[in-house]
């Protein structure tokens, strides 16, 4: 009970002490409210004050609604409505076509936007005056759609199932297993071996007028007594290179003949204004290497060691290249080499279509023969090197303007074909000194009054239908480069020559002559139908002619004469392999060796007729 009552009077106590401090929390709230009334009426002084000013600042439009004045700042100043919505893509669209991917996605959820962009470029477009409405533009042309995307995955898979289900049809098919299904199978086997052996027949039938490739007989008799030293792989000769071998340098006082300047109008001919091949008589010489005075004048000089002439050099430089047979002499005496010629060699004259898929095969006496082609070749080259001259003009002659081969007393002295020589050097290094007797055909006046010298050849066509296909009448003015791709393919031997024959005398212009026969049954009667000239390392590049590797492939054939002892060796091109035969033969060989009388007569008649 003394508990209870103590307890009692404590919460009295307690009662009391909060009764007591509820009066002073009161007058604490009673000053925090009555400053914050004094501050709200601040502020409400202060904002009713700001809005009397914002009022005063009001400018009334007494002629309807929206402002009076424009500021400077905004004025002049395109708007166009947009949505809260649209993808801004741009800072400022002023043609308002749809983006790439607005046009994409145009059906899904930018619609409204792509509607809105469309519909607001309406108010920026220009109409015109009233009496142009009447026209409009109509785009009658098909609207292409773009190719819905593959799935290439899928599409193999279902070309890999359908590919398993034909094998395991055609496993199907071959397991036969009724006796009346294996002997059906058999009937269809013989069957199918009678249609072979017909079809074989009628190829062996279908073959009879087709040209068979025949044999070549080489360019010179093998005899028993000749030795078989090396044989040459042309694929080999290929890899050879021999290169910073230079330009060659003039001997001193060594350069002979009188040339005549170039006739310029030539350079106008055209297939429309086509100008007849003349003949003319002159002398031309093709001395070999051993019967030139001047070379063995320069046999003395210890420093030279290797002689031949241009054509000869040129001959087995492009060797690569070569189909017909050949041959070259070489001479060993003591540290000297003499590359020469027989006297009956038909090194000198042009090939006609040797690289061609189907050259020349006709025999005997026909006119499309390769021998009768390479001579009608060389008499059109000599009438047309002589036709392109200003014979009665002014002449530009070497330190010595005769011929070395003419001699006093000779008739011809004076009727000497138009052509230079001079004699050139070249170090291959190893003390080995090549001269090479070169040969120029004419010379002209450059824009800046100087002499350049030229190498003049000629084209000819024999017979379009057997020499590629394409007359040259009807596409020498309009498709002449694919008349010379055409010479590329079927006379690669030959014009790679010629361009080394260039190359070697320094000549500074290589023109060719477009000659054709103005009957295909006539090999006396030509006509020019154009002029072509190159730059002969320009030229050179085109028809993918190396220097480094002729150089290359004219080392190795010195090296391994050089290797050999004195005497008298034969180098032959094999007449139906790519390959080099290198013989050694007698002494005496040759020396008494004339030309057939027939052939003698053939080359009298092309050239003097």
């Amino acid at each position: 009970m003394v508990d209870a009552e103590v307890e009692i009077e404590n919460a009295k106590d307690v009662v009391q002490s909060v009764e007591h401090q509820v009066p002073i929390e009161n007058v604490e709230d009673d000053n925090r409210n009555d400053s914050t009334d004094d501050e709200s009426s601040d502020s409400e002084d202060k904002w009713k004050m700001s809005l009397q000013e914002a009022v005063k600042k009001i400018v009334i439009n007494p002629n309807g609604w929206g402002p009076v004045s424009i500021p400077e700042s905004f004025r002049c100043l395109p708007y166009q409505a947009f949505d809260k919505s649209e993808r801004i893509s741009k800072i400022a669209d002023w043609t308002g076509q749809l983006s790439r991917e607005e046009r994409r996605y145009g059906q899904g959820r930018y619609a409204a936007a792509n509607a809105n962009a469309a519909a607001s470029t309406n108010q920026y477009a220009y109409y015109h005056e009233e009496e142009e409405t009447a026209f409009q533009l109509v785009d009658g042309a098909r609207s292409t759609k773009s190719a819905p995307t593959r799935n290439y995955r899928l599409r193999q898979l279902q070309l890999a199932r359908r590919q398993m289900q034909k094998d395991r049809e055609r496993q199907s098919q071959t397991q036969i297993s009724s006796k009346h299904a294996k002997n059906r199978e058999k009937d269809r086997h013989n069957q199918w071996r009678v249609f072979q052996k017909a079809f074989r027949q009628r190829q062996r039938y279908d073959r009879r007028g087709q040209k068979q490739v025949k044999s070549r007989l080489p360019s010179v008799t093998i005899k028993p007594e000749w030795e078989m030293l090396e044989e040459f792989d042309l694929a080999q000769l290929q890899k050879m290179n021999l290169p910073s071998v230079g330009d060659g340098e003039d001997i001193e006082n060594e350069r002979y003949g009188t040339l005549e300047y170039y006739e310029r109008s030539f350079d106008r001919i055209t297939g429309r204004n086509e100008v007849q091949l003349r003949r003319f008589f002159k002398s031309y010489y093709t001395i070999s290497t051993t019967d030139d005075p001047v070379i063995e004048r320069l046999a003395k000089n210890p420093h030279y060691t290797v002689f031949a002439t241009d054509v000869i050099i040129a001959t087995l430089m492009c060797c690569t290249r070569s189909v017909y047979p050949w041959d070259i002499v070489i001479h060993r005496i003591g540290n000297k080499l003499f590359f020469d010629k027989r006297s009956s060699s038909k090194i000198d004259f042009p090939t006609v279509s040797e690289t061609a898929i189907e050259p020349p095969q006709d025999e005997g006496n026909s006119i499309n023969s390769p021998h009768f082609l390479a001579l009608e070749a060389m008499f059109v080259n000599q009438n047309f090197k002589q036709q392109v001259l200003k014979s009665d003009d002014e002449k530009y002659a070497f330190e010595h303007p005769d011929v070395p081969f003419v001699d006093e007393n000779d008739p011809n002295r004076e009727n000497v074909a138009s052509i230079g020589y001079r004699y050139r050097t070249w170090d291959l290094g190893n003390d080995v000194n090549v001269v090479i007797r070169c040969e120029h055909d004419g010379v002209m006046k450059s824009p800046e009054n100087e002499t350049q010298f030229l190498t003049i050849k000629a084209f000819n066509e024999w017979d379009y239908r057997f020499s590629g296909g394409i007359e040259w009448r009807s596409k020498i003015d309009t498709q002449r480069g694919a008349v010379l791709a055409t010479e590329l393919k079927n006379n690669s031997c030959k014009l790679a020559k010629w361009t080394v024959q260039a190359l070697l005398a320094g000549s500074h212009y290589l023109k060719f002559g477009y000659i054709s026969r103005i009957h295909t049954r006539d090999t006396t009667q030509h006509v020019i139908l154009s002029t072509q000239q190159f730059r002969p390392a320009e030229f050179a590049n085109q028809i993918n002619l190396n220097m480094d590797n002729a150089w290359g492939i004219l080392r190795c054939f010195i090296d391994k004469c050089f290797e050999l002892p004195s005497g008298k060796y034969l180098l032959m091109k094999d007449p139906n392999k790519p390959v080099m035969l290198l013989y050694k033969v007698p002494p005496d060989s040759f020396e008494n060796e004339e030309e057939d009388q027939t052939e003698s007569n053939e080359l009298d008649e092309q050239l003097q007729a």
